[in-house]
């Protein structure tokens, strides 16, 4: 079944159960307060039996009855309409199964049950009359509610049973009609239910249909980018905010893919075109018999070095850029001496720029990184200030309390590029003539934010010449403590050999 059709059902087996039961109670309800106000008005029948002093009275309800329909027709006109305008039928009964049953219209015998004569037997003389109610029946079948009242007719009378009935049969009838009218009314909810919960599911589905509908359709035209429209903020909406947002990822995602494989093939085609050149005159030199000069030779060796060592820096700068942006479980990332990472740095900084002055202050700070990608950052954060100082100038590096600090006194950054300057493949175009990627400082920003830390650079604090780079990492003055090692297990003393026992076959 479509998820439709079962939200269909759902709906309406929770409807169906729901009047099924509200039905039920309703029924139950109104049974009992029927049968509640029939028992009022047996409570409002004197207690005191109605009989004449030559009452019929025999050994069973049926030939009571028989005996009281004869001396009923044997009565005077005024004495039957006098027995003829009660609503309910008395029988008294003796101990000693002597059943006298009242002449009315249509006398009839009350059905007996042991828990009468229980009542009967556990009365006390002296003691007032009980009552108790319970439905019964009459002797021909008829249902009825009937009141049992223990107690002495007269002062001279041995102890009886008086029993008040009153006819369910009109009450019953009322109640198969109430539950009849209960069923069709039931069945008719149920299908309505049924209906309404099939358009109910349409309504609310509808969203998930129109996601199905963009999903399908980013699956056949690869078109990622493409939204739903979201209405309210249930939980149907929540899910197409979620696409809309997961879709516009993967837009992002994409372009800057196509933006980095067209930057990096744009980046690699320069020092490519460059080596072909070089490859094809040192060919033809050969081919034409005429061998360039030594000092040529030499030159253009050099140059094509160069332009192969730059694209190695590019490609490994590639290969950094595609790692994922949060650390893999696989990854060296652990606590790390930053302080010692960073002296290193700056002594490879100082062999690249020979004629720099380093000013450096270090302080004792524990991180958790990836040891070798986190010295690549700095390193470039010092190689673009080497690259960037003046002929004998002065490089500031300082680290306080997670924070590594980078200053050169070279032109700096112009105000309107310091919003470019974390881009991949980025360049000012004041210092495009210098050798370089533009992927420096993509690495440094990716590097420090998988660390768990902020990297910013603009202009010096001070004012004065020279840009400043700023690099945030969170962790400690003091390295972690060590996990103790488990202490060694005590020696076990020796265990007795076993005794053999049997063996089953």
């Amino acid at each position: 079944m479509s998820l439709r059709s079962r939200l269909a059902v759902l709906a309406s087996v929770a409807v169906a159960v729901a009047i099924a039961i509200a039905s039920t109670a309703a029924w139950f309800i109104a049974r009992q307060e029927i049968y509640q106000l029939q028992q009022e008005n047996l409570a409002s029948v004197s207690a005191k039996p109605r009989f004449p002093l030559d009452a019929p009275c025999s050994t069973t309800p049926q030939e009571a009855a028989g005996v009281a329909k004869q001396y009923y027709d044997q009565l005077a006109p005024r004495q039957q309409a006098s027995y003829g305008e009660n609503r309910w039928d008395q029988e008294l009964v003796f101990d000693s199964d002597q059943i006298c049953v009242l002449p009315n219209a249509a006398p009839r015998g009350i059905e007996l049950y042991k828990s009468d004569f229980d009542l009967l037997h556990s009365l006390v003389p002296g003691e007032p009359a009980k009552s108790s109610y319970r439905v019964g029946r009459y002797s021909d079948g008829e249902p009825a509610m009937v009141r049992v009242t223990a107690g002495y007719p007269s002062p001279s009378q041995k102890p009886a049973l008086l029993v008040t009935a009153s006819s369910l049969a009109k009450v019953d009838s009322s109640l198969e009609n109430l539950g009849f009218i209960l069923i069709v009314v039931s069945a008719i909810g149920i299908g309505i239910a049924g209906v309404t919960g099939r358009i109910v599911a349409r309504a609310a589905l509808r969203p998930v249909d129109d996601l199905t509908d963009a999903v399908e359709h980013i699956a056949r035209t690869e078109e990622v980018g493409t939204t739903i429209p979201v209405h309210g903020k249930d939980e149907i909406a929540r899910l197409s905010s979620s696409f809309n947002s997961m879709s516009t990822a993967l837009a992002n995602s994409r372009e800057r893919q196509t933006r980095l494989i067209a930057d990096a093939g744009h980046e690699l085609r320069t020092p490519l075109t460059s080596l072909r050149t070089n490859v094809d005159l040192m060919i033809r030199s050969d081919e034409t018999g005429r061998p360039l000069p030594p000092a040529t030779k030499t030159k253009l060796l050099g140059s094509m070095k160069a332009q192969m060592q730059e694209l190695t820096v590019l490609i490994g700068d590639l290969l950094q850029l595609s790692r994922p942006d949060s650390p893999r479980p696989g990854q060296n990332v652990a606590v790390v001496a930053v302080h010692e990472i960073a002296q290193r740095a700056v002594e490879r900084a100082k062999l690249r720029g020979p004629g720099l002055n380093f000013d450096v202050t270090m302080e004792p700070w524990y991180a958790q990184a990836d040891a070798a990608a986190l010295e690549r950052a700095v390193m470039n954060l010092l190689d673009n200030a080497v690259k960037y100082s003046p002929p004998a100038g002065t490089i500031e590096v300082t680290l306080h309390h997670g924070r590594l600090t980078v200053r050169d006194h070279g032109p700096g950054i112009p105000e309107d590029e310091l919003q470019y300057v974390f881009d991949r493949f980025w360049r000012s175009p004041s210092s495009r003539q210098l050798p370089g990627s533009g992927l420096g400082l993509s690495i440094v920003a990716q590097t420090v934010e998988d660390s768990g830390g902020r990297v910013t650079l603009g202009p010096a604090p001070d004012g004065g010449p020279g840009a400043f780079a700023v690099v945030t990492l969170p962790g400690a003055p003091e390295p972690p403590p060590a996990t103790p090692p488990l202490p060694p297990r005590p020696p076990q003393p020796p265990q007795p050999p076993h005794a053999p026992g049997p063996t089953a076959d």
